[in-house]
């Protein structure tokens, strides 16, 4: 914990706008980065080997665009270089969790809303948030680590062409995306639901971000119900339900692969063995079931 406020105060000393606050230093959540409260700011320190797949002036374009669009605190001070970033503090927000997700009435619907509100914003993502490509540009960065792929990994990666086949026959417009929608990068105020964080964010399908939070939230199928109805403003199509299924799969055999990293990088924040293992058996037992099937074919058919 020392060696974490040493380097809240060692990035505090670079930055004007912290000067003479860091008697105010509140430790936060994060998985990967360092986050503090400073006073009335947030301060982002990137985590330890994230240089290898963080592209930081992607990053701020896409914080600063989420918060024109109004889903995400305003970025008040952004290095290129570091990716330290400070964002204004939300005031009286809740960081959520799947259980607060749970608890909190309302809370899917009014994560729904933000997503609507990003997507349809309009705003421009530098990056171009590509499963597949994601896929190949991980297992490459794996390839010089010591770490092994749960068994059966390529094998589930070659069942998915007929995804990437189903998904490529009815493109839909890509929109700016969060693309990490873990419960921990959403704060709720009971009125308003807040997002941040936007390390992997891109243009992408936006059912992209109602899956993985899906997945993330542990939700079940009354929250998914609530969610979509609250982005859509009205009942999903079945074809809207099939991606949404679908990429509750996807995200899960993208971020196994995460989780690798973070193991190879001995990033101490969470058992990443066991989370990749997890994430990639999850995975695998949804797309074994006949509605996934089913929702493949629907896609397929448009």
């Amino acid at each position: 914990m020392n060696d974490e406020l040493d380097a809240a105060r060692k990035a505090i000393a670079t930055i004007p706008l912290l000067q003479d606050r860091a008697a105010q230093i509140t430790r936060l959540g994060g998985l990967t980065n360092l986050v503090f409260q400073v006073g009335d700011y947030c301060l982002r320190i990137p985590g330890k080997g994230t240089e290898e797949y963080i592209n930081r002036a992607n990053e701020a374009v896409a914080a600063r665009e989420a918060a024109q669009a109004g889903v995400s605190p305003e970025v008040l001070h952004f290095d290129d270089a570091t990716g330290v970033m400070v964002t204004r503090f939300i005031d009286g927000a809740q960081t959520m969790s799947p259980a607060a997700f749970k608890l909190n009435a309302g809370a899917p619907a009014r994560a729904g809303e933000a997503f609507a509100r990003l997507h349809a914003s309009g705003a421009v993502f530098p990056f171009r948030f590509y499963l597949f490509s994601m896929i190949d540009d991980y297992l490459k960065i794996l390839a010089g680590k010591d770490v092994a792929l749960p068994a059966g990994y390529h094998d589930v990666v070659r069942e998915a062409e007929n995804i990437r086949t189903a998904l490529a026959q009815h493109p839909v417009p890509l929109v700016a995306c969060h693309c990490d929608p873990l419960c921990e990068n959403f704060l709720d105020t009971g009125e308003r639901m807040w997002i941040v964080d936007w390390e992997y964010s891109g243009m992408n399908d936006p059912m992209w971000d109602l899956g993985d939070l899906s997945v993330e939230g542990k939700f079940g199928e009354a929250q998914d119900e609530e969610m979509a109805r609250a982005y859509f403003g009205r009942e999903p199509t079945p074809a809207e339900r099939g991606r949404i299924v679908i990429y509750k799969a996807m995200c899960d055999l993208l971020w196994t692969l995460w989780g690798l990293i973070q193991l190879a990088n001995s990033n101490p924040a969470d058992d990443f063995r066991a989370y990749a293992d997890g994430r990639f058996a999850r995975c695998k037992a949804l797309m074994e079931t006949a509605a996934f099937a089913r929702h493949v074919a629907v896609i397929a058919k448009g």
